[in-house]
């Protein structure tokens, strides 16, 4: 008996090789009886027939595993690390809030909607919407106002940080320090009178009023726009004024035509974060300010009707018109930034 060697394994390459040479013109070499078994052998296992040996019908493909269904979806190992945080805010936020929505349509008389007419039918209620419009407007537009020549100069100092940390301290101090600190300096008997005493300005009233609200709502909520403006700031591309500025354009021409613009979407986060913080005011209007007259806001009607009157179904309606009202605010405002920049932003980020 002769030996015979083995011929190679089959692969994809011999078929290009026998078409390449076909098309060249020489005939491909003619195969021995039993490489053309072993051949057939294996094209027969790497393209099966299409159909089963049973009854002809064809083969149901393969399903894909879960997982990599749930990925074509996104729905990930990643993605699932957000569901702590879900859960987090459904039982926070959306549970209270559908609770609350609910509980204002069950008033302890009348029919469902008898919480809602009483308040728009009531002056000494329907007015505290106007009252905290007239103090979260003024200072959310002085804060944000304030905060943009100040992010604008800071960013170019060296200790910037420094600085930096020093406008933020009046958040880590509360609503309440800064109400105690302005009594003690701004009241009757404090050292802004006293100085005003010593040269014969007489006292000045400048809390228990509209002014000392005024006042804390600027001093707590500035430094919380400062930060954000100032993210915006320093985002923005040197560059573009460089170059601005080397065409022969001013420095209010290159604020008004590039930062500006650039910094349009920014602001109106800005505006409406600020917003919400002065509109839902509290402490300041109790402490600083005259609750049962001017700066009487919304916030003080909710607490008098769940604290004081203990109707939670007319504590939980004032809610809901508070929240409505921010909402209709912060929708004008975004609707708004359209008028200063309608293209991207990203190409003027650094």
């Amino acid at each position: 008996m002769t030996d015979r060697a083995i011929p190679p394994p089959y692969s994809p390459s011999d078929a290009g090789s026998a078409v390449a040479h076909g098309a060249a013109g020489s005939p491909p070499s003619p195969l021995v009886g039993d490489e053309r078994e072993e051949r057939g052998r294996r094209t027969a296992y790497e393209c099966p027939p299409p159909h089963s040996r049973g009854g002809g019908a064809e083969t149901a493909p393969e399903r894909p595993p879960l997982r990599v269904r749930l990925a074509l979806r996104d729905l990930d190992g990643v993605t699932l690390l957000a569901l702590p945080a879900i859960v987090f805010v459904a039982a926070l936020f959306v549970y209270p809030f559908l609770y609350g929505f609910v509980l204002s349509f069950e008033p302890k008389a009348g029919d469902w909607l008898a919480n809602y007419r009483k308040f728009f039918s009531d002056p000494f209620l329907y007015d505290t919407i106007g009252a905290t419009l007239w103090l979260a407007v003024p200072a959310t537009v002085i804060n944000v106002l304030l905060s943009v020549p100040v992010a604008m100069r800071v960013r170019y100092l060296q200790r910037r940080r420094v600085l930096t940390t020093i406008l933020v301290v009046p958040i880590t101090l509360g609503t309440v320090l800064i109400a105690e600190g302005l009594l003690n300096y701004l009241g009757p008997q404090g050292w802004f009178n006293r100085s005003l005493a010593l040269v014969g300005l007489g006292p000045v009233r400048l809390v228990h009023n509209y002014t000392g609200v005024m006042l804390s709502l600027i001093m707590s909520g500035f430094p919380f726009t400062f930060l954000l403006t100032l993210s915006y700031v320093t985002g923005i591309d040197p560059s573009l004024e460089q170059a601005a500025s080397t065409l022969g354009a001013k420095p209010r021409a290159r604020f008004w035509h590039i930062i500006l613009p650039l910094l349009a979407q920014g602001l109106a986060i800005n505006l409406c974060l600020s917003f919400v913080q002065t509109f839902s005011v509290f402490p300041s209007a109790v402490l600083l300010g005259s609750p049962a007259g001017a700066t009487r806001v919304i916030s003080i009607a909710a607490y008098q009707a769940a604290y004081e009157q203990y109707d939670y179904s007319m504590a939980s309606t004032v809610a809901m018109i508070m929240g409505f009202v921010q909402l209709i605010v912060v929708n004008l405002i975004l609707s708004a930034r359209a008028l200063f920049y309608r293209g991207a932003v990203g190409g003027g980020k650094g």
